[in-house]
């Protein structure tokens, strides 16, 4: 038997056996609601001025900053998750997600920009343009060793 419980905002689900008799110990489904880190006004990053110690009652006020994660959506976080898991190889993550090379790179240079870092341009791959050039007796052998070392 199965018994959910509501306490204080905190959801308890307990296992009975048969007899009545608790089976396993108190699991704690949800805690707590999830931090919201933008102001519901302007949209805003929002601070966190106030912490409290749940057993003791301690209360602690002053500016505290959040990590860079707490400002990610949860689609964010999610792929971030499965990011980590495969290591950081981006062929996993389409296996792992469903999606093409072109979506994890996207989602991957998303992530990046909410951490405020700037997309790099990747440099582009003009070997094909120069191998043409040079079979089209554009540039000489010289040149395109050149360009293609750059």
């Amino acid at each position: 038997m199965f018994k959910q419980v509501n306490i204080n905002k905190i959801n308890i689900s307990i296992d009975f056996l048969n007899n009545g008799s608790i089976m396993k110990p108190w699991r704690v489904i949800s805690m707590a609601y999830k931090i919201i880190t933008k102001c519901p006004v302007c949209s805003s990053k929002l601070i966190v001025t106030k912490l409290k110690c749940k057993k003791c009652g301690t209360v602690i006020e002053n500016d505290f900053e959040l990590s860079k994660f707490s400002y990610l959506t949860m689609e964010q976080l999610n792929f971030i998750e499965v990011f980590i898991k495969c290591r950081g190889n981006i062929k996993d993550v389409e296996k792992e997600l469903g999606i093409s090379y072109p979506t994890v790179r996207g989602k991957l240079e998303d992530v990046i920009a909410s951490f405020g870092y700037t997309q790099i341009k990747e440099k582009e791959d003009n070997s094909a343009d120069v191998i043409d050039k040079l079979e089209n007796g554009e540039i000489t052998a010289e040149e395109a060793l050149d360009l293609l070392r750059k």
